[in-house]
């Protein structure tokens, strides 16, 4: 493959990312079960599961989710029954969100999905190479835009 330019579309990272990123979706949406939730669900969930409760805020930071994709997703699963949302006793502006009955045991019935979709993506890699992939994603991610 040759570009006039010097370009070429299919050796470039964002392309690249794109790609990874459109097959692991795919390999979600097989293996995550009859929950039907979303990739951002799913994240959200596992953070309620880890932290009991949290602002709607700090959930969105630690999920990497702006405030109208985490206010959207929060809506989505409060509709299905599976968080709860109230006032912040010590600010009525924030929502502390929990997950509800039905919330954590969804979360535990498909919890272990989570683990086999990241198996299945990595699959075409060794294992030292997932290693260095995912060290690299990590860093990745962490960076904030002005080289930290």
């Amino acid at each position: 493959m040759t570009s006039k330019e010097g370009y070429i579309l299919e050796t470039q990272a964002g392309h690249l990312l794109r790609r990874a990123h459109q097959r692991h979706s795919a390999i979600f949406q097989e293996n995550i079960g009859e929950s039907q939730l979303t990739p951002l669900q799913f994240a959200a969930l596992v953070k309620l599961r880890d932290l009991e409760e949290v602002s709607q805020n700090h959930l969105g930071r630690l999920t990497a989710m702006d405030a109208a994709t985490m206010q959207g997703v929060i809506k989505r699963l409060a509709s299905r029954g599976l968080i709860e949302r109230r006032p912040d006793p010590n600010d009525r502006r924030r929502l502390i969100l929990s997950l509800s009955a039905e919330g954590k045991a969804c979360i535990d019935a498909i919890i272990q999905n989570g683990s086999g979709i990241t198996a299945q993506t990595l699959a075409p890699l060794s294992s030292s190479e997932q290693k260095i992939f995912l060290d690299l994603l990590t860093k990745l991610a962490q960076m904030n835009g002005n080289g930290d």
